[in-house]
């Protein structure tokens, strides 16, 4: 038989359609689980379930996902991240405790922060930049802004200034300071009231 026979006869009736999807090749990475359930992979983090921590996962890298595996068995599925330092969290990963923070990112908290003042602004992003992962800083920040229901904005803008100043990163040092008034220090002065002008006032030298 010749070879086109003996594949007619043998090889054909094996053969099964090709896959609809063409063949994906991925990078496999071993990970430990961090202390927020993250794993980071080229730069950038994703969530896995958080009663993960300090597990070991394996990764599965592809062109447009990163999956999560623990003991052969898929954990976790996103997205992949373009560029670099994004987060890919998702809610079902959390705690309960941090699924209350699930709807702010850095852009909000530092929008909420500026509205206050350039000092506060300023503060939280030292405080989300001193973390691994931004989110770490999130319940700091809040805590923070919550300090604007009792002492006003102005006095948390000036307590913020204070904390840069001496590099204060929580909000027990920035409430000390708004307790034990030493933000006023660091307030704006006043303005000083502009002078009345009216046309109805004749001035001194009417009564002469």
């Amino acid at each position: 038989m010749s070879r086109a026979e003996l594949f007619a006869a043998v090889d054909a009736p094996a053969l099964r359609p090709l896959p609809a999807e063409p063949y994906a090749f991925a990078l496999w990475k071993r990970c430990r689980v961090a202390p927020d359930y993250h794993v980071e992979v080229d730069g950038n983090w994703y969530s896995v379930p958080y009663r993960l921590i300090r597990e070991l996962v394996d990764v599965r890298i592809a062109d447009r996902t990163v999956e999560a595996f623990y003991k052969g068995e898929r954990v976790a599925s996103h997205a992949k991240s373009p560029g670099r330092r994004n987060h890919a969290t998702l809610a079902d990963h959390m705690p309960s405790a941090h699924r209350r923070h699930a709807s702010w990112t850095p852009t909000r908290i530092s929008f909420v922060a500026e509205k206050i003042g350039p000092s506060t602004a300023a503060l939280t992003t030292a405080i989300m930049m001193a973390r691994p992962h931004p989110e770490q800083g999130f319940r700091t920040c809040l805590g923070i802004f919550a300090l604007q229901k009792t002492y006003g904005a102005a006095r948390l803008e000036a307590a913020c200034r204070r904390g840069n100043t001496i590099q204060a990163r929580s909000v027990g040092s920035i409430r000390s300071i708004l307790k034990s008034g030493l933000d006023r220090a660091f307030a704006d002065p006043e303005p000083e009231p502009k002078p009345l002008r009216h046309g109805n006032i004749r001035g001194r030298s009417y009564f002469h």
